[in-house]
């Protein structure tokens, strides 16, 4: 109140902006705050202010006890990418002015703190009550990285985004080479963190821009599967509800991306052989390791992908393998981030195979704490030390599995 009167009665006004306006207009705890100055010049802010810090490299933030405050500004393009604007500042730029050149409707909304009157000259509370992304002006397609926002937010409120954004999403296509993997990356991760995730790459489809930093995914549209086991359609179609079941199950960062990627390798399945996809798990790493580079993805996220793609088929099939493959597969598993726990989760949310996936977590666990280099004694080194803790877990398992098979027959009869 103290700073909100200083402004006033040097002639100014304040309003908070963006998105704590929309996140409290919906019920939601904003995460940061953000206010708007009208009316007043960078110098008499710094008289009114004086120990302000000041931040911004394009133009003046001022931290006024904890709290950001920039002038009302407007832009003008002057290049290519998201960051060829010219920015103004100006004691008679208005709040009105100020919110045009922001993205969204639904962001474009300010609070008059002086009377809590709510400033929305684009109709953004009426588009949070409909569930509508939709462009602010057509100043929205200055900006290529704004293609991504409006997926992204499509999939933070599971809102749907109107034609006429959509096909200024797609005019920006060429732009969006020239924006930084690492914004790419950094919008994708916080899509990934919604509970509907898919849709931010199902608006990216729909606008028919998705293959330019998701090639993979893209090429998953219209490949074919058996019907009898992926009714739901097409492998982009079965990637997108196995991406958003695993939201539902953890907020795991590293296994959300591993859903996304691990049926890759059904992108580059012969044709003849369609809609079967044999050896697709084979295919899968390489089209992982190439789409984390695009994107600048952590290594720990790749090394989860890559396990994923390659592991899950074998899980699937863990109860009819072998006692040496299913150690070789607990083995290789527990050399990755994934582990036994996180392969099991991908296998669930792909095809639910839980009453499987229960035994690979059981049988890992108590392998590995009863069966290691500490539990036991072995009269090598190397190599050779290596394969017979291997053949020591062989044994070890063929007895569980066979302890299993009695106690199954029992229970049976």
């Amino acid at each position: 109140m103290e700073v909100l009167q200083k402004i006033l009665d040097a002639g100014g006004k304040l309003y908070q902006v963006g998105g704590c306006v929309r996140d409290s207009l919906m019920g939601i705890k904003p995460h940061d705050i953000d206010y708007c100055i009208t009316g007043l010049t960078v110098e008499k802010v710094l008289e009114l202010f004086p120990d302000a810090e000041i931040t911004g490299k394009d133009f003046p933030v001022f931290r006024i006890n904890g709290d950001e405050y920039a002038l009302a500004r407007s832009e003008k393009k002057n290049g290519v990418g998201y960051k060829g604007f010219e920015i103004y500042t100006s004691p008679n730029i208005t709040i009105e002015e100020d919110l045009a050149r922001r993205d969204l409707t639904i962001n474009a909304m300010a609070r008059d703190m002086e009377t809590g009157r709510i400033i929305d000259p684009y109709g953004g509370q009426r588009d949070l009550k409909k569930g509508i992304i939709r462009a602010t002006t057509k100043a929205f397609a200055e900006d290529p990285l704004r293609v991504y926002r409006a997926a992204r937010f499509s999939a933070k409120y599971n809102f749907h985004i109107e034609s006429d954004t959509l096909k200024m999403m797609h005019t920006l296509k060429d732009e969006l080479h020239t924006l930084p993997a690492e914004r790419v990356f950094e919008e994708t991760r916080k899509a990934l963190n919604t509970d509907t995730p898919s849709r931010y790459f199902r608006a990216l489809a729909q606008a028919d821009v998705l293959d330019v930093h998701f090639k993979e995914l893209n090429d998953l549209r219209g490949i074919p599967q058996p019907e009898k086991y992926h009714p739901e359609g097409d492998a982009f179609e079965h990637t997108m509800l196995v991406l958003d079941s695993m939201a539902k199950e953890t907020k795991n960062e590293e296994l959300r991306f591993s859903a996304l990627v691990h049926d890759l390798g059904k992108a580059t399945t012969p044709k003849e052989i369609l809609p079967h996809h044999f050896g697709h798990d084979k295919r899968g790493p390489d089209l992982v390791k190439t789409f984390c580079e695009r994107i600048k993805a952590p290594k720990t996220w790749e090394k989860c992908g890559i396990a994923a793609a390659e592991y899950h088929m074998q899980g699937q099939r863990f109860m009819e393998m072998r006692p040496g493959k299913k150690v070789t597969f607990l083995e290789n598993i527990d050399k990755t981030p994934l582990k036994a726990d996180g392969i099991a989760k991908i296998i669930d949310v792909d095809t639910s195979h839980k009453a499987k996936t229960k035994y690979i977590k059981k049988y890992s666990e108590k392998m590995f704490s009863e069966i290691n280099g500490k539990t036991v004694r072995i009269n090598a080194k190397g190599p050779a030390f290596a394969e017979k803790l291997h053949e020591m877990r062989v044994q070890w398992i063929a007895k569980m599995v066979q302890s299993e098979t009695v106690l199954q027959c029992y229970k049976n009869n």
